[in-house]
């Protein structure tokens, strides 16, 4: 029996070799850029911060000291007044199972009535822990002073913390703070400029005049000609649709635009305590020389003990010797031509045998010499 040979197959193979090729310098490319809602905000979308003061009740003993913390005592007396009970004056409260606190939340941006938002407890008298406690009805405020949240519930404390009679104690992870999960109700919607106006602005999370262009460019080639502007080296505006509903599927497109950001500024980040260096794949240096090395001195203190001959007049002695000993090191000295790149100076410094305090100082030392094309940054 005779077998067909299809001789387009091998054609096709040979085509399509190009084709895949190009589908995979595409999709790398793809790789390197980045998402717009990565890149970029909506001006005006964004979250407030919300702050409030309450007590928290129920801890085993490991409340705050009245005696040093007399707020907690008063704020105790002005939350049974608002509920009818009277606190005869004079009444020495001894709280071990109150603590003043103070709370904190985040409101994200379109939040509703009725939505629930994590909240954090720290301690601000002298309790030991709050574990174990719940946290009284607490109005939470904006920058306004309108409450816009109320917070309630039982505390999830990481640390915990156990202490002796002599004054001996401790603690793991911080026992004087906890969070509540859902533990506030969104009582007021902030005001949101969103949908007002015929245009929406985004704004870049790092400034880079390069990146706005592109991200306007982007927008331009795959929206329509003229309906980005970039405005500075963080805001692009870009014409939004009137209607709310095409507003948000008009954003929902922008967000999800692959952009590819500019490279960054050339920077050195020294942190002088730790001596971290982070140095950006741009960094170069002008033509510089570098010598390393170190200094050694051993000084060592021996005595030596001095007898005088059998049936001799003289007097055992001891004297003391000092034996002092330079070592310079292995001192090396290292050029660097035009235009040397990060993978050069490190590699230069490493086979000095450079420790990381070394490196921040050789760093420094070419920054003050102008032979580093870069930022430096100490922190």
């Amino acid at each position: 029996m005779m077998m067909h040979t299809d001789r387009s197959a091998p054609l096709a193979w040979a085509l399509g070799l190009p084709l895949l090729t190009l589908l995979m310098l595409l999709s790398a490319a793809t790789l390197a850029n980045e998402r717009v809602k990565d890149l970029a905000s909506v001006a005006g979308v964004r979250s407030n911060q919300l702050v409030g003061y309450g007590l928290v009740v129920g801890l085993d003993g490991t409340g705050d000291q009245t005696t040093q913390a007399p707020f907690t005592a008063q704020s105790l007396r002005n939350m049974l007044g608002q509920l009818g009970v009277t606190v005869p004056a004079g009444t020495n409260l001894q709280l071990k199972n109150v603590a003043a606190v103070m709370v904190h939340a985040e409101l994200p941006a379109f939040a509703k009535p009725g939505q629930n938002i994590d909240i954090t407890v720290s301690s601000i008298g002298n309790a030991a822990s709050l574990r174990g406690g719940s946290l009284l009805m607490t109005p939470l405020r904006g920058a306004d002073g309108e409450v816009y949240a109320v917070a309630q519930g039982n505390l999830v404390v990481g640390g915990f913390g156990a202490g002796g009679r002599d004054g001996s104690r401790i603690s793991v992870n911080v026992p004087s703070a906890g969070r509540i999960p859902s533990g506030a109700t969104v009582e007021r919607e902030v005001p949101s400029a969103f949908h007002q106006g015929d245009s929406l602005v985004l704004n870049l999370h790092r400034a880079d005049f390069t990146t706005a262009q592109r991200l306007a460019d982007v927008i331009n080639e795959t929206l329509g000609d003229g309906l980005a502007q970039p405005l500075d080296a963080t805001s692009v505006r870009v014409a939004a649709p009137m209607d709310q509903g095409q507003r948000v599927g008009f954003v929902s497109v922008l967000e999800n635009l692959t952009v590819m950001p500019g490279a960054p500024r050339a920077r050195v980040i020294v942190n002088a305590r730790t001596g971290t260096v982070v140095m950006g794949g741009d960094v170069k240096v002008f033509p510089a020389a570098v010598a390393h090395g170190s200094l050694t001195v051993t000084i060592t203190e021996s005595f030596d003990v001095s007898q005088p001959q059998p049936f001799g007049r003289g007097q055992t002695v001891v004297t003391p010797r000092t034996d002092i000993d330079v070592d310079e090191g292995g001192s090396r000295m290292f050029p660097f031509g035009p235009g040397t790149s990060l993978d050069e100076i490190v590699r230069a410094v490493n086979e000095v045998g450079a420790a990381p305090g070394d490196l921040v100082a050789i760093l420094e030392a070419l920054h003050s010499a102008g032979a580093l094309r870069a930022e430096l940054i100490v922190i």
